[in-house]
């Protein structure tokens, strides 16, 4: 067992969206994004080999896919499946900070 603190894990922007990445292990990848009331993160194309589940651990958010235009709304405690290769954006539409967990498996190959 590992414990990865949060000072530990990977921080990168990806638009306004905080993305802390804490451990990719080559099976699964895992992180959070945090995104203030408003803002709306950059567009990840999709992971051709990898499912991708999110889960909000704290606010209200919805779930874009930018090739469809199909949205869906998520709060706290929802979980989200994303299928191989669908592409995909967070937009907080609550009135605080929203936390979301993701996780992909098997672990997506850097570009």
């Amino acid at each position: 067992m590992k414990v990865i603190r949060e000072k530990e894990a990977l921080v990168e922007l990806d638009g306004p969206e905080v993305v802390r990445t804490y451990l990719g292990t080559g099976k699964i990848t895992f992180g959070s994004s945090m995104l203030l009331p408003g803002q709306t993160g950059g567009i990840d194309p999709g992971h051709p080999d990898s499912h991708e589940i999110f889960f909000v651990s704290r606010g209200h958010v919805i779930m874009r896919n930018p090739a469809t235009n199909k949205c869906l709304e998520l709060q706290e405690g929802d979980a989200l499946l994303v299928e191989e290769g669908e592409p995909h954006e967070l937009t907080n539409i609550g009135m605080a900070p929203a936390v979301i967990t993701w996780s992909c498996a098997p672990s997506p190959r850097k570009k």
